[in-house]
């Protein structure tokens, strides 16, 4: 079974979010970019897949700039096998994606297509979604447990009353949520070896697609410094306060 797995190249989550002085956007310029973290989550349930014996080989593909080669790179590191660079200076948005992503899965006929649910930049929460009503696939989103067993996939979701468990025939999407799995470090002879696996670089024309944005941000603004709080000394003055101040009650 082939398995393909998507990535996003982002802001390192521990890195605080500036927003540019002419507020067209968030400041990237001698930011720490890194894989988006539930794409680790991804990645990580892939290779687990793979060392079970369920999945034969693993597909790494991203969209983005020339730089995100270091997020394949990453991927490989961790178990990934190759890699496929759709390389674009555009900013991408999730109906492009997912018209990218399947492209390549009328190419690489994967059995298994993981994404992370969402990216900590936009997001958006829709490509996975995307995806799988363009290529007419089964879709599991939000997965916290994943089962490959006869030929179809069990996928236990995570949704507002509980846990819900479905079953799709493969080929399927499924998203993946923060508790399907704790993502590993990749070791120093991984990613010496990463280097050396395959990476092709291909263009978004290549499988039909214009990247051009069709949804245009006018203007990004930080959120608004939060007011120092005060004490009370009884219920009554936070009764008070509450009423004829804040107006909330």
């Amino acid at each position: 079974m082939k398995a393909l797995v998507a990535v996003k190249r982002v802001v390192d989550y521990n890195v605080k979010v500036r927003v540019k002085a002419d507020k067209t956007g968030v400041e990237l310029a001698n930011v720490k970019m890194a894989m988006n973290p539930f794409c680790e989550i991804a990645v990580e349930e892939a290779v687990r897949l793979k060392e079970k014996g369920i999945v034969t080989e693993i597909v790494v593909v991203t969209v983005g700039p020339t730089a995100a080669q270091e997020q394949l790179r990453t991927a490989m590191a961790l178990g990934a096998d190759r890699g496929i660079l759709v390389e674009t200076a555009e900013e991408v948005q999730p109906l492009a994606i997912a018209k990218i992503l399947k492209g390549i899965c009328d190419q690489e006929q994967p059995q298994l297509i993981i994404l992370g649910k969402q990216a900590i930049d936009g997001d958006n929460n829709q490509t996975g979604q995307m995806l799988a009503a363009l290529a007419g696939y089964a879709q599991g989103t939000f997965a916290s447990v994943v089962k490959i067993e006869g030929g179809k996939a069990q996928v236990t979701r995570e949704i507002d009353g509980g846990l819900q468990t479905v079953e799709l025939s493969l080929p399927a999407v499924v998203t993946t949520d923060l508790r399907l799995n704790e993502p590993r470090y990749a070791s120093l002879p991984n990613i010496m070896k990463a280097k050396k696996k395959p990476l092709d670089t291909k263009s978004p024309a290549d499988y039909g697609v214009n990247a051009a944005p069709t949804v245009k941000t006018l203007k990004v603004d930080p959120p608004a410094d939060r007011k120092a709080g005060i004490k009370v000394k009884t219920v009554e003055e936070l009764v008070d306060k509450l009423k004829n101040e804040a107006k909330v009650i």
